[in-house]
């Protein structure tokens, strides 16, 4: 098993800066404390391939609501890997919870960009079920899989990321 990356959480300043963004006004107390309590994402067994990222605040989504969550989690890997991010298996499968991007990708540069490569999650209940789902702070809520890929044999790309969505396209 190849060990390729290490999970960091991204600065305070970065941090506070994100969450007002995400949620408005809140005291700094109160992002200290959510801060604080952030968990780095890790495995549940030693066969499980996906690192579950823990929900850094308590939600509730009726069917079509959506939220755009701030982690606090920035990834550090090797080149020619990338993190690929998905709803856990039993919420995709209970409730239909989704990635409104239908899976999140992390490049191994992203964690060098402005904003520290602060990994976002926004997820939709798209349950046709009726079915409303409740996590709490502190549950595993996404699960990130790491995976190797190639490029093509002429591919020159030399260009460097700076920035989050759509910042590889400008």
């Amino acid at each position: 098993m190849q060990r390729i990356a290490k999970f960091h959480k991204v600065s305070f300043e970065q941090f506070e800066y994100d969450w007002k963004d995400s949620f408005g006004a809140i005291s700094n107390e109160e992002v200290v404390q959510i801060y604080d309590l952030i968990m780095l994402p890790c495995r549940a067994t030693s066969g499980s391939a996906g690192y579950d990222f823990f929900s850094p605040l308590s939600f509730s989504l009726k069917p079509g609501e959506t939220i755009k969550i701030p982690t606090g989690i920035r990834v550090e890997m090797e080149e020619n890997w990338v993190l690929k991010c998905y709803p856990r298996s039993g919420l995709g499968f209970k409730y239909r919870l989704q990635l409104n991007n239908t899976v999140g990708i992390i490049d191994s540069d992203y964690f060098y960009s402005d904003n520290e490569g602060h990994i976002f999650s926004k997820v939709t209940n798209d349950s046709n079920e009726g079915k409303s789902i409740e996590i709490d702070a502190g549950t595993g809520f996404m699960q990130g899989i790491f995976v190797e890929y190639g490029i093509t044999i002429d591919d020159d790309t030399c260009d460097v990321r700076n920035g989050g969505f759509g910042s590889t396209t400008k």
